[in-house]
């Protein structure tokens, strides 16, 4: 048993080979139990799990202003610690990503700073990694 709790996450793709790609590939998720209409993904320990939803479309329904950027609701993600967050940030750039936010660092010397990026899968779901350089900062007011 891990020692924290994992979450899981069921979403809608249109396409599962793009969603394979994407998550797979792309993202480096390892790919686990899967059948016709859906796919277990590894995502740093917790199991996503894309499921087959042809009618699917962008799934942006509204922008939230957080520090002057919009930020794409509803969205998921993660909180990296911060050499994941770099990691995974040039992975993402030398693949040509188009980001709905770019990587860059928010609430800049204030409670909360932290490194974040947005990026939608294939099927228009909004994606958000995050990592704070001081973990006390999470909930900080």
């Amino acid at each position: 048993m891990p020692d924290r709790p994992r979450f899981h996450h069921a979403f809608p793709v249109h396409d599962l080979a793009a969603a394979r790609s994407f998550y797979g590939d792309l993202l480096g998720c390892p790919e686990g139990r899967h059948d016709e209409h859906w796919v277990d993904f590894d995502l740093y320990g917790h199991q996503i799990v894309a499921h087959l939803d042809e009618s699917s479309a962008d799934r942006i329904r509204t922008r939230s202003d957080v520090d002057g950027d919009a930020v794409p609701v509803p969205h998921f993600g993660l909180l990296l610690e911060p050499d994941d967050w770099e990691a995974l940030a040039s992975r993402l750039r030398d693949a040509g990503t188009q980001f709905v936010i770019e990587p860059h660092v928010r609430f800049v010397g204030q409670a909360g700073e932290q490194s974040t990026m947005f990026l939608l899968d294939p099927s228009g779901n909004a994606l958000e990694f995050k990592s704070f350089a001081d973990d006390a900062q999470v909930f900080a007011r």
